[in-house]
């Protein structure tokens, strides 16, 4: 049933090939040079430190923030890591979920509480947020490419429009969940806007924003075998290649490591934003 045509593929290839990559190719080529040495750097400085310490610098980080059953489990993952000689595969994808996870929270968050704040700055992003939620992950995949070719750039970037939602949101819902008669109390004893927010809407905001960043923080890590496709390094390459190969021990061994990273990072997240 064809009443009229609408060639949405004609037009976004012209506007694609024709303007937006002759003319903003030199701005996403500076954004993915910062990009590549952020990642770069923390790559290094991970990599830089012994694995032993390293990992016993996450045992003592779980077991403050959770006890001694994380800790446990954080000691044995980091010993299967370097068992299956999967370290450096770990450290890569670390690096892109903590590049990813700074760079989605240090724009939600100043976005949720720009839309918790401005009724109409919220009815302009909760539709894009839909639109970030909804759309398939393989979809956005291809302007990542376009735009910052192959690797661990349009990686972040795929992995930012995935997982920063959560972020804006739960960081808009901590600050309208704040207690009216503790806003009202605040004002009467002569806040000001300013005041208000940092002294008494954030700080009670604190769990529900964390719970927030937990969510970015998986969502990035549930990012890693689909980013893989694209050229990042890391697991989820090793993954891929389990996948590619039929080779379901190869896929097995990564998919455990990721398990791994995923549980510590969760638990350790969600035990910050409990204790906030």
């Amino acid at each position: 049933m064809k009443y009229f045509e609408l060639p949405i593929e004609d037009y976004t290839n012209n506007f694609v090939d024709n303007w937006l990559l002759p003319n903003t190719a030199g701005f996403f080529d500076k954004i993915s040079d910062i990009l590549r040495a952020f990642i770069e750097i923390v790559t290094s400085f991970l990599l830089f430190i012994p694995a032993e310490v390293l990992v016993v610098l996450i045992v003592l980080v779980a077991w403050k923030a959770s006890g001694k059953g994380l800790a446990l489990f954080a000691l044995i993952g980091g010993f299967y890591i370097g068992a299956v000689d999967l370290w450096s595969e770990s450290i890569q994808t670390v690096s892109i979920v903590i590049v990813s996870t700074i760079i989605s929270v240090g724009i939600g968050i100043p976005v949720g509480i720009l839309t918790a704040l401005n009724k109409t700055a919220d009815r302009i992003v909760r539709p894009i947020l839909d639109f970030m939620q909804t759309l398939p992950s393989f979809v956005y995949l291809i302007p990542a490419i376009l735009l910052f070719g192959l690797g661990s750039v349009p990686a972040i970037i795929a992995t930012f429009v995935f997982a920063t939602p959560p972020a804006v949101r739960m960081t808009s819902l901590g600050i309208r969940q704040a207690p009216e008669e503790v806003i009202e109390a605040s004002k009467a004893f002569g806040s000001t806007k300013w005041q208000l927010l940092l002294k008494v809407q954030l700080p009670l905001a604190v769990p529900t924003i964390m719970a927030g960043v937990n969510q970015t923080m998986m969502l990035s890590l549930s990012m890693a075998v689909i980013a893989s496709m694209i050229g990042a390094p890391g697991l989820g390459d090793t993954v891929l290649t389990g996948i590619s190969t039929v080779n379901v021990g190869l896929g097995l061994t990564g998919g455990l490591a990721i398990v791994v990273l995923a549980i510590i990072l969760d638990r350790i997240t969600q035990s910050i934003g409990t204790k906030s």
